[in-house]
């Protein structure tokens, strides 16, 4: 797990700016949705992942108890994952340059659907209510890249909290891209997970200060089942 940190300096100029530390601490559980990014094989299982990421099974805890909260209060979950297709090799062939061919053979076999690596991981805990949606680009939220937007409004959610791996490249892509489209954004520190804590911790200065908020897991928790309770009486 990431020893996650945001200075004073940082808190002190969002309140300023929002007013309060927690700008979305009042969210209404039935329009929120848990968007879990990544958690796949194909980057947490070793001799499977494309680019693993060591730390991410770590916030596997964290991720199945937010989720469990926000079903009881009566929220939806969705599990986001990477796919890679033919398509999406020409549509996005810059991408891909970058890498270079050996590494892009390897991620083409690690997200393929129906490998080992395009699989969720197994203490993930996944149920039956819960939303499965496939993306192709980095942002689950970007044109093109899957149908996860249209499925939240038909739900009427407003509010997408974002967990999963990387924090600075899927993880980030998306929760700005929902903040763009009008989502309130609520990102987990410490249910995300980077290849270091550099980049962890600069993603999560460079979200609060702009994109969204950003909650530990406990306080989050919190205040899911305070608006559940409240929602009840």
């Amino acid at each position: 797990m990431h020893e996650t940190g945001i200075s004073q300096s940082v808190i002190d100029r969002v309140i300023a700016r929002r007013g309060r530390a927690h700008v979305w601490d009042d969210l209404d559980p039935a329009r929120s949705a848990l968007v879990v990014i990544d958690m796949q094989n194909g980057f947490m299982m070793p001799g499977v992942a494309h680019s693993l990421c060591e730390t991410a099974a770590a916030t596997v805890p964290n991720i199945n108890a937010i989720a469990a909260a926000l079903r009881v209060a009566g929220g939806s979950v969705v599990w986001v994952q990477n796919r890679f297709t033919e398509e999406s090799r020409q549509s996005w062939s810059n991408a891909h340059l970058m890498v270079g061919p050996e590494r892009t053979e390897r991620r083409v076999e690690a997200m393929r659907e129906g490998s080992k690596g395009h699989e969720l991981w197994a203490d993930l805990d996944v149920r039956a209510e819960d939303m499965i949606v496939q993306k192709e680009r980095f942002s689950a939220f970007i044109e093109g890249s899957s149908n996860l937007e249209s499925l939240l409004r038909a739900r009427d959610i407003d509010t997408v909290i974002i967990c999963g791996t990387v924090t600075n490249v899927c993880c980030e892509s998306s929760a700005r891209d929902a903040m763009m489209r009008n989502f309130k954004v609520i990102f987990v520190s410490d249910g995300n997970s980077a290849q270091t804590e550099e980049e962890h911790n600069a993603t999560l200065v460079a979200l609060y200060l702009t994109f969204a908020d950003v909650m530990s897991s406990e306080y989050l928790i919190g205040r899911i089942s305070r608006a559940g309770l409240l929602a009840a009486q």
